[in-house]
């Protein structure tokens, strides 16, 4: 914390590529999204101003390697907490809670996860996505970003995406052709990724965490961003090991 207030500035790791969590504005050139409102959120509690946050851009698979190398001081994108990943990071509670589906054209036949078993998926590398469906599908593509899988399932190269319903409604937004479909088959706890043994810096960010489920902000967030999957849900509960 010390470390940070000294730079001046939060050093976020986040997404540009993920519609409505983590994207690059085309008009503006600035990154805007639900994940990128919540690192927000961490630089205004540590400087009393928002925008005293520096974003850099990491893929899925980079995430863990950037907090190991100290290259970001957090990372907001999308990031499951998995006790695979606890061995190599720390996480904060959990700020958003989401679940595998599968995006797919409009007509495919394709009603859920149970009608892969012959399908070539799209994934991104790095996620839990790509365990979950692996021993499910017949085929698993594997690319650096989600839009890329979008590029492919147009370009009839997949026949579907599968990856947490957030990612995916951003992905259907950008295409009317495409339908989310199926029910959750995983559960997807979202935690922000900090370097192993910040202690200090957890317990800030759990605090940030827990000010935004207090004062709405949390909801505002998700009203912003996520609205079209309905009616904003009350904020996950945080459990603390102590």
């Amino acid at each position: 914390m010390e470390r940070i207030l000294k730079r001046g500035r939060l050093i976020a790791g986040v997404d540009q590529n993920s519609f409505l969590m983590g994207f690059r504005n085309s008009f503006t050139g600035e990154i805007e999204g639900f994940d990128v409102d919540v690192a927000r959120q961490i630089a205004r509690a540590v400087f009393g101003d928002e925008k005293k946050v520096q974003f850099k851009v990491v893929t899925a698979a980079e995430r863990i390697g950037m907090l190991q190398r100290g290259e970001v001081d957090v990372v907001v994108r999308t990031m499951t907490i998995t006790c695979e990943r606890l061995k190599d990071v720390d996480f904060s509670s959990v700020y958003y809670q989401a679940g595998q589906r599968v995006l797919v054209r409009r007509n495919s036949g394709i009603t859920g996860v149970e009608s892969l078993a012959e399908k070539t998926v799209c994934v991104a590398s790095g996620s839990t996505s790509l365990g979950n469906v692996v021993s499910r599908v017949k085929t698993t593509v594997s690319v650096p970003n989600w839009t890329d899988c979008l590029v492919m399932l147009q370009q009839g190269q997949a026949d579907a995406i599968s990856t947490d319903d957030t990612i995916l409604a951003g992905l259907a937004a950008q295409d009317p052709y495409t339908e989310v479909v199926g029910s959750r088959f995983t559960e997807e706890p979202y935690g922000v990724g900090i370097p192993k043994g910040q202690e200090d810096l957890v317990r800030f960010v759990n605090g940030v965490l827990e000010r935004m489920r207090a004062d709405g902000s949390w909801s505002g967030i998700y009203q912003r961003w996520l609205n079209t999957l309905g009616q904003a849900p009350a904020p996950p509960a945080a459990r603390y090991r102590d």
